[in-house]
């Protein structure tokens, strides 16, 4: 995983908040990349005074996690490389993973007989308990971001 690149967010029209940004990290598709990922974007949160509880932290973490391991398992042939970007501009924060495999995942029904495919229905509840929202869009090199939204608790 490479070291976070900060870039210049978007502005809202309002003073920005000391801890907001966006920064985008870089990772080989193999399994280690999950806890690095995951870690990762805790220690930024922190290091950045995110405002963001214990539950939207691990919401947060979880969804990365999630979203890391699908890119892993389902792009690693066609995407050398999977994009880590957190963004942080007024009352939320997003957190969105890129790769290279042009397929739109789609979150599957819960089945209790299957032991995988439940992670962007767990993303979904996630988001949805949050208040947030969560989507896949695609990239203009032809690949797929899938990203997730939740509100920032009020200061």
């Amino acid at each position: 995983m490479t070291a976070p690149q900060s870039y210049k967010a978007p502005q809202t029209g309002e003073a920005p908040q000391s801890y907001e940004g966006a920064w985008r990290f870089t990772a080989t598709p193999q399994d280690s990349s999950v806890p690095r990922a995951r870690h990762a974007v805790r220690d930024l949160l922190r290091h950045q005074r995110v405002p963001a509880d214990e539950e939207l932290l691990q919401g947060l973490l979880l969804i990365v996690s999630e979203l890391v391991t699908n890119a892993v398992r389902h792009a690693a042939l066609l995407s050398p490389e999977i994009g880590v970007e957190v963004s942080v501009v007024g009352s939320w924060v997003r957190v969105a993973v890129e790769d290279n495999h042009p397929y739109r995942p789609k979150a599957l029904e819960a089945d209790q007989a299957r032991t995988g495919g439940r992670g962007l229905l767990l993303v979904k509840a996630i988001t949805d308990e949050a208040g947030g929202m969560c989507d896949v869009e695609h990239t203009a090199s032809g690949g797929k971001v899938v990203w997730a939204e939740l509100p920032l608790p009020a200061l």
